[in-house]
């Protein structure tokens, strides 16, 4: 059987995308949705588990209080070929696995989901497009397009956060490093070859190179995606944010002093932009002014892009 790659499966995309691996190789499988909370919980409906015939699993849907029982639950749902509403915590028959929080878990546990559903989800979220998940408890699930209503038993899936990184040295990397190892998608932007070289080793960091301020390579930023510019160099900052305002980005930031981003405003305004546009610029970047240290900067953004998502 293949081995689970080591990672973050919390967004169903990677869930669904183990899912569709198993399927494609024969191999039987559950997927587990959280349907329903009451009061506390770790995740939030729509959050996905998934587990092998042999237990092996990806995902979480508790704080490690409950998962290994959900295995065991879903691994008696597939035996029987049955899907399972199963519920933790308030109301719930398993009295010895109360949950810390004091609130209540169901979980919809449906063997070998539709294969069909599965591969065009997943197709869809790498294609970065939304798209409804629609819990099949019966074997006739299918995709409806995002825009409808939510109904019962769908649940409105996003592409995973995207980092688009404009910049050189290790402010850059740090920045692609953490948000890499966080489960997010990141391509990095430099000139700096010794820079490229060190983050194509981190290995799923799609390296793209910037020859000259005048001819950069056209961005494919969408509603997922934040771009932050960590260049202090005035003529890539100009041409780099240009193109970032001029596209769908919720975040747009750049690195620097109060006084480094009013020589930027001011270039920025004779390249044309308007005080509208440039306001979308978060400058300084990061939660947490004048970080001196390339890790602690790259914290600091990254926690304020993750607010700005989850705010939006």
């Amino acid at each position: 059987m293949s081995p689970i790659q080591p990672g973050f499966f919390e967004h169903p995309q990677d869930v669904l995308s183990q899912v569709n691996s198993w399927q494609a190789t024969g191999q039987r499988c559950v997927l587990v949705v959280l349907v329903e909370t009451i009061g506390g919980s770790v995740r939030a409906p729509g959050a996905m588990m998934a587990v092998a015939a042999d237990g092996r699993h990806v995902g979480y849907l508790s704080g490690g209080c409950i998962d290994a029982d959900i295995v065991l639950q879903a691994q008696g749902a597939l035996v029987q070929s049955r899907p399972r509403l199963v519920r933790y915590g308030q109301g719930s028959p398993f009295v010895d696995l109360p949950l810390p929080c004091g609130g209540g878990l169901v979980l919809a546990m449906v063997p070998d989901p539709n294969p069909a559903q599965v591969k065009r989800c997943v197709d869809q979220l790498l294609g970065r497009q939304s798209v409804s998940f629609c819990l099949d408890l019966v074997g006739n699930g299918e995709v409806q397009p995002a825009d409808l209503e939510v109904a019962q038993g769908r649940f409105d899936l996003t592409p995973k956060l995207r980092l688009r990184v404009a910049g050189k040295g290790t402010d850059a990397l740090a920045l692609a490093q953490l948000a890499l190892s966080s489960g997010y998608q990141v391509q990095l932007q430099t000139g700096d070859q010794a820079l490229a070289a060190q983050a194509s080793n981190l290995g799923t960091v799609e390296v793209q190179e910037l020859a000259i301020p005048a001819h950069i390579p056209p961005a494919q930023d969408d509603a997922w995606t934040a771009f932050v510019l960590l260049f202090h160099d005035l003529d890539w900052e100009v041409a780099l944010l240009k193109q970032a305002l001029g596209g769908s980005a919720f975040f747009i930031g750049a690195v620097g002093s109060p006084n480094t981003h009013q020589r930027r405003v001011e270039a920025l305004k004779a390249a044309g932009l308007n005080d509208g546009q440039i306001a979308r610029i978060h400058a300084p970047v990061g939660l947490v002014p004048s970080m001196r240290n390339a890790s602690a900067l790259a914290i600091s953004t990254l926690a304020q892009i993750i607010q700005e998502f989850h705010s939006g």
